[in-house]
């Protein structure tokens, strides 16, 4: 994952040395009741949703988008074996992202995903025995991030684990 350095400087106390933070930026989205990320480097852009073709019977499809095809991978059907996009009858997003092969594959999002830097020093490693063992495996980290007063929990998804 690529961070970005920030400056952080206190105005009350101009004697007070700057702070540097360390903070990795990620594009926030919902799938069901979890929230889920990509670090913005593997994000290549969001579009509208585009129909996505295939037979139904799986989580993956393909769009036409622009002049290419990609796969698309409904992530509530894997998670929850069902298809959020066919229940809610919502347009939504295609997230076009790629993994470390260089292929790019889009996630269907039925909300606008959200953009926001982490500190660092608030991101954790899931541990191995729990992305063996629980449909997330496609998380390789999580972290927890204060939103109007209440916590979120966002687990970050390991694009090489999507496909």
């Amino acid at each position: 994952m690529t961070t970005m350095t920030k400056t952080v400087t206190n105005y009350q106390n101009p004697l007070q040395k700057a702070q540097v933070v360390k903070t990795l930026k990620l594009l926030i989205f919902t799938v069901g009741k979890l929230n889920l990320a990509l670090p913005i480097e593997r994000v290549k852009k969001v579009v509208n949703y585009t129909p996505i073709h295939g037979s139904g019977l799986s989580f993956v499809g393909v769009a036409h988008v622009g002049e290419q095809e990609i796969t698309v991978i409904d992530l509530h059907q894997r998670l929850f074996h069902e298809s959020e996009a066919i229940q809610s009858g919502t347009k939504g997003y295609l997230i076009m992202a790629k993994n470390n092969q260089g292929e790019l594959f889009g996630i269907w999002v039925g909300k606008t995903p959200t953009l926001i830097d982490v500190s660092l020093n608030q991101i954790r490693e899931l541990p191995a025995s729990y992305r063996r063992s629980d449909t997330l495996q496609i998380a390789s980290h999580v972290t927890v991030i204060q939103e109007k007063e209440q916590s979120l929990t966002v687990f970050i998804i390991d694009s090489d684990q999507l496909l």
